[in-house]
């Protein structure tokens, strides 16, 4: 097409110069009359354009096709990103202040302490509509702020945010961003930040943070947060006890905790022990100190230890007549069948109902190397129940994991008729079930839950991941293991290619089935 256009252009040059060179022959003839210059130029003006004109059409059709051609040819596009230089000179503008137009006058509350800080209205005014409205009522280039002394120190960092969008945090400096993201409605910021807390419970700090966290998130109503900060506490305990952080517990989360039966830890004995410390160095009112100690159950405490306690814990002593009863009935459990006590008392409550406790009484850790390679089976013994009169008689369990089990709403039917082994395929997902060794006379009456513990490891620690409770089978729980990619060394389900399991079993008495939490 290309070539087309060229050779038609060069055809009409051809003809108009033919024509050019008659009418100039003619021209010439006529001069020996009447010579007249400035006819010519007109004429040969008229004429000369017209070809040079066709010339650069000529020029411009074949470029035009090329260029046109290439665009055909180059059918996909390229992007030029400069951004981290464009950030670059954002900060640079913020630092040296060059065309600032507003100063920021950062004050901090109950001091003489005041930051200043160059910047522009126009990049506050897009990235807030609550700077947009202070900067409308400013009666001068400076505009005072005043701030709390923590949200003051990072304040620099937050306008900082504002041009480059990006920043650097700190687990001590967390909330006071959190505040001023809040406060003035920079909301990309205040999202990050909200997720950056749930993903960083488990982060080692020096006083701990997850119990401020949780403090936080009550204040402002943020729900999600408040629920993942509680879930990690219940779940981690133990370790919470030992912290320096467990003293900062407020009394709202103290009782809050001590109402939960998910909670995993040691023994009963363990959060009773730290209660005491906790009250020893809080000094809290009279009727939170019997709220909390009436929400132990004293009768997962063996009636060895409730005997100590009567006489060496002065917390005990101290407040003993709120308790009296419960202790009292902790340790007719103990020395009665449940079944027998359960026809005189109302036992169907969480004094009777255990919590996730890993001590060996109560189950056994399982760590199962390489889980996608092959089915695993476990044994281990736990006491029949809580109680004094069953704590001498044990049960043996099975436990069977299988790594691609599939699940019985897609199950195909048995091979073989009467089989009791299901179909597996790779299709499935991971199983585990766990069944007492032998019958025995001594279950009637008593159901018993299982509960299963997955851990893993988080910013260098290890922590509970999940826990699922079943009677049977997880297949009862429905999402056991869903989310895990076992295949995947790196798994985050995994440490060091290894699931690490703990498994408990809580023997419920039927009437304590349905039990308060």
């Amino acid at each position: 097409m290309r070539c087309y256009l060229y050779y038609i252009v060069l055809y009409y040059i051809y003809v108009l110069g033919s024509t050019h060179r008659e009418r100039g022959w003619r021209e010439k003839k006529a001069r020996k009359d009447d010579i007249n210059p400035g006819r010519e130029m007109v004429n040969s003006g008229a004429s000369v354009p017209a070809v040079v004109c066709l010339a650069n059409l000529c020029v411009a059709l074949c470029v035009g096709a090329a260029l046109k051609s290439d665009v055909v040819l180059e059918n996909s596009a390229t992007t030029l990103n400069h951004s981290m230089a464009l950030v670059q000179r954002m900060e640079a503008l913020l630092t040296q202040g060059n065309g600032s137009d507003v100063i920021l006058r950062v004050q901090t509350l109950n001091t003489d302490e005041v930051k200043v800080i160059q910047v522009h209205s126009l990049v506050l005014t897009l990235q807030s509509d609550v700077f947009d409205e202070l900067l409308q009522t400013r009666n001068s280039t400076a505009m005072v702020l005043r701030e709390s002394p923590d949200c003051a120190a990072v304040f620099d960092k937050f306008i900082r945010y504002l041009y480059c969008g990006d920043i650097t945090v700190r687990l001590n400096q967390v909330i006071p961003l959190h505040k001023l993201a809040s406060k003035y409605h920079v909301w990309d910021l205040q999202q990050g930040l909200t997720q950056y807390m749930t993903q960083h419970l488990s982060s080692d700090s020096l006083t701990g943070h997850v119990v401020s966290w949780y403090q936080y998130a009550t204040q402002i109503g943020d729900v999600t947060l408040q629920n993942s900060c509680l879930q990690y506490l219940s779940w981690n305990l133990s370790s919470v006890l030992q912290s320096a952080e467990w003293s900062s517990v407020s009394e709202e989360l103290l009782l809050t905790l001590l109402q939960r039966s998910d909670l995993i830890l040691q023994s009963e004995l363990e959060l009773y022990e730290a209660l005491e410390a906790w009250i020893n160095q809080n000094q809290p009112s009279v009727e939170t100190a019997k709220s909390a100690l009436n929400a132990i159950r004293y009768a997962m405490i063996s009636p060895q230890h409730l005997f100590h306690l009567q006489k060496k814990s002065s917390v005990m002593l101290k407040y003993y007549e709120s308790v009296h009863d419960l202790l009292f009935l902790a340790f007719q459990f103990h020395a009665a069948s449940p079944i027998q006590l359960a026809k005189y008392f109302d036992v169907n409550c969480s004094l009777f109902t255990p919590r996730n406790y890993l001590s060996q009484a109560w189950g056994s850790p399982w760590v199962i190397n390489n889980p996608t390679r092959d089915d695993r089976s476990f044994s281990f013994q736990t006491q029949l129940g809580p109680s004094g009169y069953d704590a001498s008689k044990r049960v043996t369990w099975n436990a069977l994991f299988s790594p691609r089990w599939l699940p019985l709403s897609v199950r195909s039917a048995y091979p073989e008729q009467g089989s009791l082994q299901p179909t597996r395929t790779d299709g499935g997902r991971p199983r585990i079930i766990i069944t007492p060794a032998t019958s025995s006379p001594d279950f009637a009456g008593v159901s018993f839950q299982k509960t299963v513990i997955v851990s893993a490891r988080k910013q260098g620690k290890v922590v509970v991941r999940h826990v699922y409770n079943f009677h049977q089978s997880t297949e009862e729980a429905g999402d056991f293991l869903l989310e895990a990619d076992l295949q995947r060394r790196a798994s985050e389900y995994l440490i060091d290619s290894s699931l690490y399991l703990h498994i408990i079993v809580k023997p419920l008495y039927h009437s304590l089935i349905v039990a308060k939490k």
